[in-house]
């Protein structure tokens, strides 16, 4: 049986542009993590997430949610972004806290409102049927469900988190609703390969649609101490204590992810499973598949010399690579790092960072 439906008002979109992308360092850093380069096209990532909105929801009704670290780069990439509409964060808590702040700021505009969050480190192919199944999601949300948008599995990967479907709720324009009965996170390859062959399962795509009541309902019910310090953040809203109150009260905040938080013991929660072209980029091999090859199967960006050289990515915007006898590594040249490393490995890139950490070179971080 479906929610009751209830008042409900227009939509917002709300952009998570935090987290660090260490997998992609070297060209990936602190002051310029991943979702602020130009990873996948001519545009940075997030500018590609702001651009997949647009046409649906208005510049004014988009949020971006960033480190305080990175406004200025929000700003300087979205200038038609309303300046008041970039949520900072004093540190990073995760994505439930991440989120409910968001929805706050939404709430403030409107508390009927209908919230969509997506990520700014997401690759999205096609970006029309993406549109076309938010406008779905959306409908299920004024219905009361807090709806997630399930990628379509092409294998069995354990490096995402996976959703169950339960019994077909609706179908909306073409798309089947499914109420969600079980989330799991990265499962080992047994269990990735049970879930691919069973039909069942999508891939959690970290997307969510909801209104903003339903998703301050469940942390309320959930997660009452943060429900209790986002209170306090909602009452210095548009005051001059607004800043003052958040880092005070932020500093408490504990980190969780909306997945452990919220998502798995929610109340009507739905998946839209769909295909969308969507990749989550993690790493330097998840980039070698969606960027364009040469004949022998290389990503290269720069000038290259390739002699015997197989299925390799090349970056190196100011040097000229020679490479002889190789086939599978990643070559990253920036002005002060160069990282060689297998396909294989790639998921290792983030000890690197851990090292450099250890060692105090923030100058590399």
């Amino acid at each position: 049986m479906s929610p009751k439906a209830e008042s409900h008002g227009p939509v917002y979109g709300y952009i998570m542009a935090g987290g660090a992308g260490t997998r992609l360092w070297p060209r990936s850093r602190q002051h310029t993590p991943k979702q602020f380069l130009d990873l996948t096209s001519s545009e940075t990532m997030l500018q590609d997430s702001y651009a997949r909105l647009l046409p649906l929801i208005p510049p004014e009704r988009i949020l971006v949610g960033v480190g305080t670290g990175h406004v200025a780069a929000v700003q300087e990439q979205l200038p038609g972004l309303p300046v008041e509409n970039i949520v900072a964060e004093p540190a990073g808590r995760g994505t439930a806290p991440a989120i409910g702040l968001g929805a706050l700021h939404i709430s403030h505009h409107d508390p009927d409102a209908v919230m969509v969050v997506v990520t700014a480190d997401h690759h999205i192919a096609d970006a029309s049927r993406f549109r076309h199944v938010l406008q779905a999601a959306v409908r299920m949300a004024e219905a009361g469900y807090l709806v997630t948008l399930g990628i379509t599995p092409t294998f069995a990967s354990t490096g995402y988190g996976y959703i169950r479907r339960g019994e077909l709720l609706d179908s909306v324009d073409g798309f089947d609703v499914y109420r969600a009965i079980r989330f799991t996170e990265k499962p080992d390859a047994t269990m990735a390969q049970a879930f691919l062959d069973s039909g069942l399962y999508s891939w959690n795509s970290g997307m969510f649609i909801w209104q903003v009541k339903a998703i301050h309902a469940e942390i309320a019910r959930q997660m009452p101490d943060l429900g209790a310090q986002l209170g306090q953040i909602a009452s210095a809203l548009a005051t001059p204590e607004q800043q003052t109150m958040l880092e005070r009260t932020w500093a408490d905040v504990q980190p969780q992810t909306i997945d452990y938080g919220i998502m798995e013991h929610a109340k009507d929660v739905a998946v839209i499973p769909v295909h969308i072209g969507w990749s989550d980029i993690g790493s330097w091999q998840t980039l070698m598949e969606l960027l364009p090859t040469d004949e022998c199967g290389n990503v290269v960006s720069g000038e290259h010399v390739a002699i015997d050289t197989h299925h390799s990515l090349i970056y190196s915007p100011k040097k000229l690579v020679a490479s002889i006898g190789i086939e599978g590594l990643i070559v990253v040249e920036t002005d002060d790092a160069l990282l060689i490393c297998t396909q294989e490995r790639c998921q290792d890139v983030r000890k690197v960072v851990d090292v450099l950490r250890k060692q105090g070179r923030q100058d590399l971080l």
